[in-house]
């Protein structure tokens, strides 16, 4: 039992009263709810005096702690509190407490994890949908924001390579140029597709310095890596190939996954503003970077976008955007990218979504061989209605790109490709507010010489989150 002295407004004498632990839990709670925390936190020091492990006087002095501004006293008493808590309710208390400690120490990031573990343990929907309010207050203010996805996943192409067995190649001839016939050649296992297991991560973040009512500057950070472990079928194909050349006298290739090793670095600057009317968005963005392939170094680059919005409609918006890419190659030709791009997307009855998008593009090189026009068609659709709990986007895409000069035929290259995306949301498996999800992609390009005919299907298992 705890004595706690009781002061009357008419006089200034005190007058002690005897209280059971769970009074005066109560009170403690009722004191840091009326907004008298040094009250709450002499009663819930108390508690604690008796029971280091008393969970409800943790819980209370972590929140008087917060609104005296200790917040790394009140971060201490929540932890100890959540690793206390034995039911869902004290938990969920422990982690929001957690939270707002640390959004009110600038530490906003860590208040996300928390309100995703208070979200994860909620003991009732109107607790996780106040968990998903407040994580997205955080999140608003936050001026740090990371994406992080990874891939392990097959990949029936891990080297472009062509779906055909022979290919008319001009550089078999000493002068593809003086009017020479192409030579039908068949293609080895190298130049022929190469299937593994892919493996990497993306990883992509921007601090947000400076922020007014209607603009954003960020500093952006990307960091990109993809390896593969080849099949078993393509170590035997390009082991066979590697043995019929030393037979002839050549040296083996000796092809690893490593060998198609893609890395990026990137550091950028990103500006954002609305328009005065709030219907739309003016968008900037620069980026330099450096590339490698292969564990070298490929190409330094820069780039350059300025995109628009503009909502038609609650429901209906435009974007455009124009985009310049400078590549400076370490290995091969320098390229120049210019793209124009424009699409609308609408959002339909029944929590529906279609989007449709265009692009034009055009690479200029030193190397004429690598300078082609593009024209670019994409469109998606997100079911709105649920199948068995998992959501499902679909896209389908298809371009034309026209090369003027080609080393395998003298009319120069042509290639139509298409592609198709499935990916499936699984919301019924959640875990700190994150659903697994999987996509399958095929695509296949038909080209005017086989070489540069492709087939290519992957399969790619990621994490989304809910909120």
């Amino acid at each position: 039992m705890f004595a706690a002295p009781i002061s009357h407004a008419q006089d200034t004498s005190h007058q002690t009263v005897t209280l059971s632990p769970d009074q005066l839990r109560l009170a403690a709670e009722l004191n840091l709810r009326n907004g008298q925390p040094e009250r709450a936190l002499a009663f819930a020091d108390a508690l604690l005096l008796r029971d280091p492990n008393d969970v409800t006087a943790l819980l209370v002095r972590a929140g008087a702690l917060r609104a005296t501004q200790d917040y790394k006293g009140a971060q201490t008493a929540a932890r100890a509190g959540w690793k206390l808590a034995d039911n869902d309710g004290q938990k969920y208390t422990a982690a929001v407490l957690m939270a707002q400690a640390l959004s009110s120490d600038e530490k906003r990031t860590r208040a996300q994890f928390w309100l995703r573990r208070a979200a994860h343990v909620a003991p009732t929907p109107a607790h996780e949908a106040r968990a998903k309010r407040d994580f997205r207050y955080v999140r608003q203010r936050n001026p740090w924001q990371t994406h992080l996805s990874f891939t392990l996943a097959p990949n029936s192409n891990i080297n472009n390579g062509s779906s055909r067995d022979t290919s008319a190649l001009l550089y078999q001839i000493l002068d593809p140029f003086t009017g020479g016939e192409a030579n039908e050649v068949e293609l080895g296992a190298a130049s022929k597709a190469i299937s593994g297991l892919e493996a990497g991560f993306d990883l992509q973040t921007r601090y947000r310095f400076k922020q007014t009512e209607r603009s954003a500057h960020d500093l952006r950070l990307r960091l990109s890596y993809r390896t593969y472990e080849l099949s078993n079928s393509s170590k035997d194909d390009l082991a066979a190939e590697d043995a019929l050349r030393e037979a002839q006298g050549q040296d083996p290739l000796d092809i690893t996954g490593s060998d198609f090793e893609y890395g990026i670095v990137q550091l950028g600057y990103g500006y954002r503003r609305l328009r005065a009317d709030r219907r739309g968005e003016f968008s900037l963005t620069a980026d330099i970077g450096q590339s490698f392939y292969g564990r070298e170094r490929l190409n330094s680059y820069l780039r350059t976008s300025l995109g628009q919005s503009y909502f038609l409609s609650k429901t209906t918006k435009l974007n455009f955007g124009i985009s310049s890419d400078l590549r400076q190659a370490q290995r091969g030709s320098d390229q120049h990218l210019m793209s124009l791009s424009a699409g609308i997307s609408r959002q339909l009855s029944g929590g529906n979504g279609i989007y449709f998008g265009a692009s034009v593009s055009t690479v200029n090189s030193e190397s004429e061989t690598l300078e082609y026009d593009e024209i670019r068609l994409r469109s998606g659709y997100v079911l709105g209605r649920r199948i068995m709990g998992t959501a499902l986007q679909f896209g389908v895409s298809t371009s034309y790109r026209d090369y003027d000069v080609s080393l395998h035929d003298p009319s120069g290259r042509r290639d139509f490709e298409i592609g198709g995306e499935i990916t499936a949301t699984f919301e019924q498996i959640d875990y700190l507010g994150f659903n697994p999800t999987v996509s399958f992609t095929a695509e296949t390009t038909d080209s005017n010489i086989g070489l540069n005919d492709v087939n290519r299907f992957g399969l790619s298992i990621g994490i989304a989150s809910s909120f």
